[in-house]
């Protein structure tokens, strides 16, 4: 899945399913292979992959009904999907009310999300704002905030989000996936690269590195920003570092090396 090898990813998946069909948590990972590949297939075949998709989210639950991710993945499904394939914001409604017993922030973030839509502004920062309060890790519910913040061009209370984050993450080692995901959100957004910077740079200091967030991703990452903030010499040991953990992975194959200048790189 980090490599982007979705067809090899959903085969491995899939064996591991057909190991342990009783598994919530291989279900919920096949979920996501196929969800994936459904992003990148033609529309025929996407519209198969997509049904199949909810189908294992739905097992993933239903085997284990208090398996947080695994309801999260379903509610951001029927959330955003039609309901030509299982869709539907009335039950994503359903999800929110479930996740309300076993993870109340997010249920609120889910709701919020909804809410925004529905185009209920509002509604959606107050449902993001309480997760926030509700959370025991609210960095990552920071992230979100300020991903909202983006979305309705309020640049500088999403720079206010993103310093919350780095506050709050760095005494939460569980949250550490916050620093790479609101690093990414300033990068889409082409803001502050510093600040990006110091997020990833915290995230590969900790040691709480999860799947969620590559490092080999993190370290390619580091190295645009080096490069974008002149440092070069520090571009080429992120993109060296990147290679080492994941030398297969073809962004950072296609990175040029930072130090060297175009006519460096003919010879």
């Amino acid at each position: 899945m980090t490599l982007e090898q979705y067809e090899a990813a959903v085969s491995e998946c899939e064996q591991a399913v057909r190991l342990d069909a009783q598994n919530s948590d291989y279900h919920l990972w096949l979920g996501r292979a196929l969800g994936e590949k459904a992003d990148r297939a033609s529309f025929l075949t996407a519209f198969g992959l997509a049904k199949r998709t909810r189908a294992e989210f739905e097992e993933a639950v239903q085997l284990n009904p208090r398996n947080v991710q695994a309801l999260i993945s379903l509610g951001e499904f029927d959330r955003q999907a039609p309901g030509i394939v299982g869709g539907g914001v009335d039950k994503a409604q359903q999800i929110a009310a479930q996740l309300d017993k076993v993870d109340v922030a997010r249920a609120h973030e889910l709701r919020g999300k909804i809410a925004e839509q529905q185009k209920n502004d509002a509604a959606a920062e107050s449902e993001f704002k309480q997760s926030i309060s509700a959370s025991a890790h609210p960095a990552i519910e920071w992230t979100t905030l300020a991903g909202f913040y983006f979305r309705r061009h309020r640049i500088a209370d999403m720079e206010a989000a993103m310093n919350s984050v780095l506050t709050t993450a760095l005494h939460d080692r569980h949250a550490a996936v916050a620093l790479y995901d609101a690093a990414g959100q300033l990068i889409e957004a082409n803001l502050d690269p510093a600040l990006a910077a110091k997020l990833l740079e915290a995230y590969l200091a900790g040691s709480s590195q999860t799947e969620e967030a590559p490092a080999f991703i993190a370290h390619l990452r580091l190295a645009r920003l080096k490069q974008q903030l002149g440092d070069p010499a520090a571009a080429g040991r992120e993109r060296a570092a990147a290679l080492a953990l994941a030398r297969e992975y073809k962004p950072a194959q296609d990175l040029r090396p930072p130090d060297r200048s175009p006519q460096q790189a003919r010879f």
